[in-house]
């Protein structure tokens, strides 16, 4: 399992997450990144494309997988910006409270183990004024695809690095003390018990 996660996981994320309907999704919120920003799940660096460096002041990538890491290092060669890199979990940021400007968050809430105390973490380091930035994948309006998701979600876990499919992320957001300033949602191109969109900003 560990040759798995290592050595095929990474480049499956990769493809997976740089899909069409995705990078349009990535496209509405990450330019209006700014200041000091904090990208929970750097994963492969698909959204450093995306920053507009006239606005970011610092960038701060937490990403546990060294494997991803290296990834995302390409993807920076690639850009002006320059990334601090977190390897610590979400839940144990080491970041100093009211410190960070803007929060991004795509596609990442679905696969941290103990979302509830990420975003616990999340709401600390954020300054008062500062906004999260989220574009994420979750829980369908629909019965039928809710079905599905609650149905395939043990096996897709473990083939997908603990992705969950059916995390409801406005209420997750709402949950933490977070208030929600724009909340769009819809499907997106692709397989429907993956497909269903939340994206936005929240405040604290």
């Amino acid at each position: 399992m560990k040759f798995y996660e290592k050595k095929i996981l990474p480049y499956l994320i990769d493809s997976f997450c740089s899909s069409s309907p995705t990078t349009k999704q990535r496209q509405k919120i990450i330019p209006k990144a700014r200041g000091d920003i904090l990208e929970v799940g750097l994963g492969s660096g698909l959204n450093l494309q995306f920053y507009n460096p006239s606005k970011v002041n610092k960038i701060w990538g937490l990403e546990p997988s060294i494997e991803m890491q290296a990834l995302a290092k390409k993807a920076q060669t690639q850009t002006k910006l320059k990334v601090n890199f977190l390897t610590m979990p979400a839940e144990a940021l080491a970041l100093e409270a009211n410190s960070i400007d803007t929060i991004v968050l795509t596609y990442v809430l679905c696969t941290i183990p103990d979302v509830e105390k990420a975003l616990l973490q999340m709401y600390r380091v954020l300054k008062p004024e500062g906004r999260i930035l989220f574009s994420e994948h979750g829980l369908a309006p629909d019965k039928n695809v809710q079905c599905m998701q609650n149905v395939m979600n043990p096996l897709w876990k473990k083939v997908s690095g603990g992705c969950h499919l059916n995390r409801n992320i406005p209420l997750l957001l709402k949950n933490a003390a977070f208030q929600l300033q724009e909340d769009n949602r819809m499907y997106i191109p692709g397989f429907r018990f993956a497909a269903y969109n939340f994206w936005g900003i929240a405040t604290k």
